[in-house]
């Protein structure tokens, strides 16, 4: 199991990305000579699978004192219930009191797109779905989209470092300007074919210039077991990929002989897209989802001292002292 490795910025660290009344309430506390040991919990204000941990540990030991300082976390993954104490730091305040925007920020952003990632994943069954999300959001976090997509079971994703601090292989075929360049899908797999490693698994696109099934069999057919698989992307202006599409196309690669040809369909895809074509028992080898996982909206976690040099706190409205979760693991 490959241990993430999160860049964490500059600006983190100095406080840029903090809410400035934190900076603000740090600078009179310092003045005051006023430092003391607080335990801060960070709750769930909806359900989902939890993710982002790993990166707010990789800040975290960064920032807290080598001694007295406790970390207390849910593991990666899990699924956390409404108001469910996910995260407890106990550390001198000036260490930590800072960093309150940017931990909740983390685990909004990344537990948004691991529970959306994982909508699609419940839906698909065992049919093995790709994050695709690259394209829809900031390149700066496509790291963490990457990672999130497959903490919530996606087998991997399209970039290349969302890939690596996941420890699996990017994964992605060809796009539709290789094909319009190349003038030819054949063409452009054939040149795929010889240049990319063999490791690389030889998947065509099959919707660019000609009907899908004709282009998969001509190819399937100059291929032979060279290819791996196809890929449907059919835009929405043409009606999009289609239950009855899929089994045509897997009916006609059958029937001509290539059953080792999988099929793989991207575009639009969102769960109830991929409920469908598994409740009509589609031949789909694999799903590749973009724009619903990137553009899942976060979600929010509130956070809160409860504990002031060993004494229970709470602001109006919570319960003074620590919340018990017995599924805590001490991580630092």
């Amino acid at each position: 199991m490959v241990t993430p490795e999160f860049d964490i910025k500059r600006s983190v660290l100095v406080g840029d990305t903090a809410d400035v009344y934190l900076q603000r309430a740090l600078t009179i506390l310092r003045n005051e000579g006023i430092n003391p040991v607080v335990s801060m919990e960070f709750n769930s204000i909806d359900e989902g699978v939890f993710c982002g941990i790993s990166e707010v540990k990789d800040l975290l030991n960064q920032v807290l004192p080598n001694v007295g300082s406790e970390v207390w976390s849910l593991e990666e993954s899990s699924t956390i219930a409404k108001g469910e104490v996910v995260l407890r730091i106990k550390a001198p305040y000036g260490a930590i009191g800072m960093y309150e925007t940017a931990i909740c920020g983390i685990l909004a952003s990344s537990t948004g797109w691991a529970t959306a990632a994982n909508e699609c994943v419940s839906e698909a069954k065992d049919i093995p779905i790709i994050a695709f999300g690259a394209r829809n959001i900031h390149p700066n976090v496509v790291v963490n989209l990457g990672y999130a997509a497959i903490k919530g079971g996606c087998v991997s994703c399209s970039t290349i470092i969302g890939a690596r601090i996941s420890g699996v292989t990017p994964s992605g075929n060809m796009p539709h300007s290789l094909s319009l360049i190349m003038s030819s899908t054949l063409k452009a797999i054939e040149a795929f074919d010889k240049h990319m490693p063999r490791e690389v698994p030889r998947v065509a696109l099959v919707d660019t210039f000609t009907d899908e099934s004709v282009e998969a069999i001509l190819i399937a057919t100059e291929m032979g077991e060279r290819l791996r698989g196809i890929r449907i992307d059919t835009p929405k202006e043409r009606g999009g990929v289609t239950i009855d599409l899929v089994k045509e196309i897997r009916s006609r690669l059958d029937l001509s002989g290539f059953n080792h040809v999988d099929i793989m369909v991207t575009g639009g895809l969102n769960p109830d897209r991929i409920r469908q074509f598994v409740n009509e028992n589609s031949p789909i080898d694999s799903f590749g989802v973009g724009a619903f996982i990137a553009s899942a909206s976060p979600k929010s976690f509130r956070s809160g001292i409860k504990e002031i040099d060993g004494t229970p706190v709470a602001k109006r409205g919570l319960i003074p002292g620590l919340t018990p979760n017995t599924r805590l693991i001490r991580l630092i």
